[in-house]
């Protein structure tokens, strides 16, 4: 039986980076594109910060085909559903029937993705799915991924965790109540080298900044570490 023709969503994150070496292990999937949310006004990756010249230096490393759902500065979850849900319609009518994520353990974020794409007849695949997190960072270092923290919720994380390198020393460096791979949303990274990669992607730190996020009553306050293409 041919492979599953499958499009990942792709963060630029460091679990985006493990999951898609799963997949390209995975002789059941073909990964035939990489698809990336990004803000349009800002030109950065959703939620990351990244500049997208940044991404797509990543992507052209990767060296599979790729795209971007281009988002208003601060979309409603109707723009946003719609304008992936346009996206999407479009892949499966070229023949993809499998969307992968990086997703660990959030099962309300699980059940919206496979709600949604069932609409459009799209099946999903969590290759890193109910595994130990702990475990997952200790592979992603000793497999030789590299990658830096770009975001960091500031209820959770210190200003300071913003703009460090994942490796032991970040990871012993984590209060024990944060998620180890930051799944509830504690930080971000850029992953800038990987097995699979052509090349490192060259980059230099630029300044850290803070921006408020207000959600109903609730404002977070986010630590981003700006990069800049080396």
């Amino acid at each position: 039986m041919s492979p599953h023709k499958t499009y990942f969503n792709w963060s630029s994150g460091k679990d985006s980076a493990l999951a898609l070496h799963y997949l390209l292990r995975d002789a059941d999937f073909n990964v035939a594109y990489l698809l990336t949310s990004v803000n349009a006004h800002y030109n950065r990756v959703s939620m990351h910060g990244v500049r997208t010249e940044l991404l797509q230096r990543q992507l052209e490393a990767i060296g599979i085909a790729h795209g971007k759902i281009e988002l208003p500065e601060q979309p409603s979850n109707d723009e946003y559903e719609e304008l992936t849900g346009l996206c999407v319609s479009q892949l499966r009518e070229q023949g993809f029937g499998y969307a992968a994520f990086g997703d660990i353990f959030l099962e309300d974020l699980r059940k919206y993705r496979e709600t949604q794409l069932a609409t459009v007849g799209i099946k999903t695949v969590f290759p890193l799915w109910k595994r130990n997190t702990k475990q997952l960072i200790a592979e992603f270092i000793e497999s030789g991924f590299k990658a830096i923290v770009v975001c960091v919720n500031g209820t959770l994380l210190d200003k300071s965790f913003a703009g460090r390198i994942v490796d032991r020393g970040f990871i012993n460096d984590l209060p024990t109540d944060i998620d180890p791979c930051g799944e509830n949303g504690e930080f971000h990274t850029f992953c800038f080298d990987a097995p699979y990669y052509k090349q490192p992607i060259a980059y230099t730190v630029g300044e850290t900044v803070c921006r408020s996020y207000a959600h109903g009553d609730i404002e977070n306050n986010f630590w981003f570490c700006d990069l800049l293409p080396g």
